[in-house]
C-alpha cells in the first residue's frame, strides 16, 4: 500500500471508529448503518459529489455546505451529520469512501457478519444467493452478506472472495489451468 493511501486509511479509520463508538454509546447503530448505506449509494451515484470531496480547489465552507445539504436531504442522524461537518471543517472529506468502508466493517463486525464478494457468470437467483450465503455461513460460522457482481467472461461458475480466501470455480479458471497443464506436457 502506498504511503498516501495508508495515511488516508488511517484518517478514515480514526473518524469511523470515533463515530461508531459515539453511535454505540447512544444506541444509534441502526441509524448509523442506514446512514452509511445511504451515503455509500449517494457517493457511488454522484460524480459531482466525488468531485466536491476530492477537490482541493473547493473551499472548506463550500464543502461543508454541500455535505450539510446532502445530510439534510438524506435525513442523516445528527451524529453522522456532525461528523461529516467536522470532516469538512478539517478538510478531510477526501477520505469519505474509506470512511464509509471502515464504518461498514465496524458495523458488520458488531453484528457478527462478514461480506463475501461474489462474481458470477450470470446473475444469481434469490434461491441461489440464499443457498450460497447459507453454505458460506456454515463454513465461517458467521452471517454472510453477499456483494454480487456479474462478469460474463467467466463463462460459468463463481469466484468467491471471503476475507483472505478466494474460491474460484469458474470455467475460465479451469480452462486456464488446463491450458497451463497442456503447455507443461509438450
Amino acid at each position: 500500500m502506498s504511503e498516501p493511501a495508508s495515511i488516508s486509511l488511517g484518517i478514515a479509520s480514526r473518524y469511523a471508529s470515533a463515530l461508531f463508538d459515539l453511535a454505540k454509546d447512544d444506541k444509534a447503530l441502526k441509524a448509523l448503518e442506514t446512514d452509511t448505506a445511504a451515503l455509500s449509494e449517494t457517493l457511488a451515484a454522484s460524480a459531482e459529489l466525488r468531485d466536491v470531496i476530492a477537490s482541493p480547489v473547493i473551499s472548506r465552507e463550500d464543502q461543508g455546505r454541500a455535505i450539510a445539504a446532502i445530510g439534510a436531504k438524506l435525513g442523516l442522524n445528527p451524529l453522522t451529520a456532525n461528523t461529516l461537518a467536522l470532516m469538512a471543517d478539517k478538510r478531510r472529506l477526501f477520505v469519505l469512501p474509506q470512511f464509509l468502508t471502515a464504518l461498514g466493517d465496524l458495523i458488520a463486525t458488531e453484528k457478527g457478519e462478514v461480506t463475501a464478494e461474489v462474481t458470477a457468470a450470470r446473475a444469481l437467483s434469490a434461491a441461489q444467493s440464499k443457498q450460497l450465503a447459507e453454505t458460506l455461513k456454515a463454513r465461517v460460522g458467521k452471517t454472510v452478506k453477499l456483494k454480487t457482481t456479474v462478469d460474463e467472461s467467466l463463462i460459468g461458475g463463481l469466484v468467491v472472495k471471503l476475507g483472505s480466501t478466494m474460491i474460484d470455480t469458474s470455467v475460465k479458471a479451469k480452462l486456464a489451468a488446463l491450458q497451463n497443464a497442456m503447455k507443461e506436457v509438450g
